[in-house]
């Protein structure tokens, strides 16, 4: 019985963090403050651990948003709290791809990073097969996108050759 509900639990707890994994150029990732949150730690030891490690994170395991990024990550989600207050950020943020996310794990060292990141791991797989599995509908997708663009185009010129005929029977009539 426990088993299971805690079973439950560790699906639950992935779910959830397939909802913070976002795509940044190109690479699945996640913001180091719900890193922190999910290790139950600050934000700043994340960074803190990732500055004094530095060789240890090249950029395609962890790097920082820019400007531009980061507002279209804040559209996602909520920065601020009720009174605005507290919840800002000084910096941009770090982010980690599941690499990164591995590394930063081992250097936690805290009994919540192992158990945690085991869970981080199993999101970003099944946030992979998800991608490998639907890509073919993905593809389909945007193939029919691209071809009801080119059937609005060949409307738009259906429309104008009728409108310019009808301007030139007009003018036919009235001359």
């Amino acid at each position: 019985m426990e088993n299971n509900k805690l079973l439950i639990q560790n699906e639950i707890a992935i779910e959830d963090i397939k909802n913070l994994i976002y795509t940044v150029r190109g690479k699945q990732v996640m913001l180091d403050s719900d890193v922190a949150n999910i290790y139950h730690c600050e934000t700043k030891y994340v960074n803190r651990v990732v500055k004094r490690n530095v060789e240890r994170f090249p950029e395609e395991f962890c790097f920082q948003l820019n400007e531009d990024e980061f507002k279209v990550l804040r559209c996602q989600f909520v920065t601020l709290n009720e009174n605005g207050r507290g919840q800002h950020r000084k910096y941009l943020p770090y982010v980690f791809t599941e690499q990164g996310i591995a590394m930063l794990s081992a250097l936690l060292k805290s009994d919540i990073a192992v158990s945690v990141s085991v869970n981080i791991m199993k999101a970003f797989i099944e946030m992979r097969k998800f991608l490998m599995i639907n890509g073919q509908v993905f593809e389909r997708l945007i193939s029919v996108e691209h071809k009801l663009l080119e059937h609005d185009k060949k409307f738009d010129e259906v429309f104008n050759q009728l409108q310019q005929e009808e301007n030139i029977k007009q003018e036919m009539f009235w001359n």
